[in-house]
């Protein structure tokens, strides 16, 4: 069975996304982070988590926003009506193992607090026409997450 969602753009097949997202993470590893096809020249990352209700370890590849060293990524769920898994993971359990490149290090989760949200949100819309959209199909303000180097 499938599991289907809105995407802002329409729906997504969640199954499939999955196997692509595997596929990514194979091609991230194998290539020292970089990637091909639509994710080509993005800036990403892997971000492993721990399950918030079954403890399983889970890895997700995210677009992440750099500001000065700063790390940060965006439960944007490509606009859908709820956040992503892994946001909830981050809540349950802010410590967190990154990979960028070629370097793998800890860090701790921290959910940023409305003005500073905003102010990077914005920072990465400017960035991405594409990302800006994505909080004008949801009724949710999509969370930005400042990833703290251990």
């Amino acid at each position: 069975m499938t599991q289907n969602g809105n995407d802002g753009y329409g729906q997504v097949d969640w199954n499939r996304q999955n196997d692509w997202n595997r596929r990514l993470i194979e091609e991230f590893h194998a290539n020292g982070g970089d990637v091909s096809g639509p994710m080509a020249g993005t800036s990403l990352l892997l971000l492993t988590t721990t399950g918030a209700k079954s403890g399983q370890i889970r890895t997700s590849p995210l677009v992440y926003y750099d500001e000065n060293g700063r790390l940060f990524v965006f439960a944007s769920k490509a606009g859908a009506s709820t956040n992503p898994d892994w946001y909830y993971n981050i809540l349950a359990h802010p410590e967190v193992t990154l990979e960028k490149g070629t370097e793998k290090f800890s860090a701790t989760g921290v959910v940023l607090e409305e003005e500073e949200r905003a102010r990077v949100y914005a920072k990465q819309a400017a960035l991405s026409p594409r990302f800006a959209e994505y909080e004008k199909t949801t009724t949710r303000k999509i969370p930005v997450v400042e990833l703290v180097r251990k």
